[in-house]
């Protein structure tokens, strides 16, 4: 049988240099983060950029975020404000991106703003993504290791099953820790939620000391995750559901009382929110692996990282 998986390569320094070489030369790389895996490129080159775009099939209107190691790396290309300063010292490096003014002498690539003003930016904690951001001295596009629409990748071997060889080197980071993509706010204006994440809006408006909400308005694209239809399996999903109703149907769930089951997936068995969510993705893959026509889903707690959880599945029960 065929090895699919040549291109994943360990983390060690020869490995990161070939790592460096691809970006430098404008390739895109499977990437390790602590919320999903992504594909990335040097944010400062159109030809990156683009083929990021390419290979996701992404529309071009739905920007990309640029992960940076630092604010020393960050200021050259976006303004800061006090808002992002709080929360920069608070939670990063980590999983949470900020839509901030671009400046207007920013290198950025104007195809991964998707010609807008803004910029969405981040500043990842997994060791392999910041040592490459050490080593490539350039700011990495990043969009989760995906077809555009599809469920994200949250290993290694998800990056090249959706990529196959089209991706050259992929570095191997474990399993990613989070297991969801990144909160997303924006600061250009009063603050606002446009993506939920493992960071609550109720831990950032105890730091920014006002109530920051969830914004739900999809008419102006500021920033990845915002779109109707997102994070798919590739069959229906049905969201709040107590039972299966039909053939080849599978039924998601979590907590100790939760049966068990061929039919039967316990997202966490200690009904642990952060479990759950770091199992949702590779529980969707496995289930549209095993031939299941459909999932359904019982209730999942809209509290905490639940609030992010119930987001994603919502995008990926729309049609």
């Amino acid at each position: 049988m065929k090895n699919i998986y040549l291109n994943i390569y360990k983390p060690n320094k020869a490995n990161l240099k070939k790592a460096k070489k691809n970006i430098e030369n404008n390739n895109v790389i499977g990437l390790p983060t602590e919320t999903v895996y992504g594909l990335a490129g040097n944010a400062y080159s159109n030809k990156s950029v683009k083929k990021i775009f390419s290979l996701k099939k992404r529309p071009l209107y739905n920007p990309l975020i640029v992960h940076f190691k630092n604010l020393k790396n960050a200021k050259e290309d976006v303004i800061f404000n006090n808002s992002f300063l709080k929360l920069y010292n608070v939670f990063c490096p980590g999983p949470i991106t900020f839509v901030l003014k671009k400046k207007n002498n920013s290198k950025i690539s104007d195809i991964a703003t998707s010609k807008k003003k803004t910029v969405a930016i981040r500043f990842p904690k997994h060791k392999v993504a910041r040592k490459l951001l050490s080593l490539v001295k350039v700011p990495l596009a990043a969009p989760s290791a995906n077809m555009a629409s599809k469920l994200s990748s949250t290993s290694p071997y998800d990056v090249v099953e959706e990529f196959k060889n089209k991706i050259k080197i992929v570095l191997d980071g474990g399993k990613s820790k989070v297991g969801l993509e990144s909160t997303i706010i924006d600061l250009t204006e009063r603050p606002k939620i446009l993506r939920p994440g493992s960071i609550s809006p109720k831990r950032i408006s105890k730091i920014l000391k006002k109530k920051v909400k969830i914004y739900k308005n999809i008419k102006q694209i500021k920033s990845p995750g915002q779109l109707k239809v997102h994070y798919s399996p590739g069959i229906p999903v049905k969201m709040s559901q107590k039972r299966i109703s039909k053939k080849n149907e599978a039924l998601v769930g979590f907590g100790k009382k939760f049966k068990k089951g061929k039919k039967y997936f316990n997202l966490s068995k200690k009904g642990n929110l952060h479990e759950a969510a770091n199992n949702l993705y590779t529980t969707l893959r496995k289930i549209k692996n095993s031939g299941f026509k459909s999932i359904v889903v019982n209730k999942i707690p809209n509290v905490g990282i639940g609030i992010a959880i119930n987001d994603r599945l919502k995008k990926a029960s729309n049609k």
